[in-house]
């Protein structure tokens, strides 16, 4: 092929954007000139890689394989460019996607307070479900944090064999019920499923992917009298506050954030979250990832 570096850098820009108007602003050029650099690529790799709508562009499933292998392409580039060209230290990239998990969040500050060195580039990127899978498979992520359950492994472990991904589990818990500390059922020792039919049951969107097997919060399947999605883990805190609203999670959460505030009361339902991270088969974790999976492990007594 003769595709370009500079092109590899104009497709993961548009891809990131999803949109070839914004990525044309941040890389300087028009968006003819933008255009054309993809139809270059799309047709000198036989296959289309953006499908344009109304909204702007998303990857195809093809693209999104093509753009796991050119962000590599771009990645170990800079390194060369670093080592050998600029003679700086090498650019320091760690990347996660992960279900909205405070702990997830703060492990990976722990991470950057120790290890961030003159240059890096970390990200974390708090997501849906099946997006953490493809950020993996596609090797955008360098892992992927998120559960298994009785309810969902079936379908996952499927989708994980079928994308070349293993899952190593990090800690197994009961689930619970998270909610203000005034709530009405705040007292209890354990909480059944019908005592909230009451209550907004808080769910993370999905997107495309909206069904139990993908949902973050467990028994998403039982039906809901009132049902609030949304995808920002803050707006679930405000929720919890201002609605006497719930969601279903690890129990995970430290009382820091929000003082005592908000409250985890165990779940009496016969059902346990597996977290864990997914990875490539054909990857080990770099010392970045097995720093922060030791990070991770530290929450499960939390």
């Amino acid at each position: 092929m003769d595709t370009t570096i500079q092109q590899l850098k104009y497709m993961i820009a548009v891809a990131e954007k999803g949109s070839i108007t914004e990525a044309a602003k941040d890389l300087f050029i028009s968006q003819p000139s933008l255009s054309g650099a993809i139809k270059e690529v799309e047709n000198e790799a036989k296959i289309t890689i953006f499908n344009r709508c109304r909204t702007g562009v998303a990857l195809t499933t093809e693209g999104m394989e093509f753009l796991g292998y050119a962000r590599q392409v771009v990645q170990q580039m800079e390194l060369l460019e670093s080592r050998y060209i600029d003679k700086r230290p090498e650019k320091q990239r760690f990347c996660i996607s992960t279900q909205h998990y405070t702990f997830a969040a703060n492990a990976f500050v722990e991470l950057v307070k120790q290890f961030g060195q003159e240059r890096y580039e970390f990200i974390l990127n708090e997501t849906q479900t099946y997006q953490i899978i493809m950020d993996v498979r596609n090797r955008f992520s360098d892992l992927g944090v998120l559960y298994i359950s009785k309810a969902n492994e079936n379908v996952l472990l499927k989708v994980f064999e079928e994308y070349g991904l293993n899952f190593y589990e990090l800690f197994a818990v009961i689930p619970h019920v998270f909610l203000r500390k005034g709530h009405p059922l705040a007292e209890h020792k354990k909480i059944r499923l019908e005592d909230l039919k009451p209550y907004p049951r808080l769910n993370f969107v999905q997107g495309a992917y909206e069904s139990s097997n993908f949902a973050e919060e467990l028994f998403s399947n039982e039906i809901a009298e009132k049902n609030i999605k949304i995808s920002d883990r803050a707006a679930i805190v405000n929720f919890m506050i201002g609605l006497d609203g719930y969601t279903i999670s690890s129990g995970i959460f430290p009382n820091y954030l929000h003082g005592d505030s908000i409250i985890s009361v165990p779940l009496k339902e016969d059902e346990t979250m597996r977290i864990g991270y997914i990875l490539n088969k054909d990857r080990k974790l770099s010392r970045l990832g097995e720093i922060y999976v030791e990070a991770l492990k530290r929450y499960q007594d939390n």
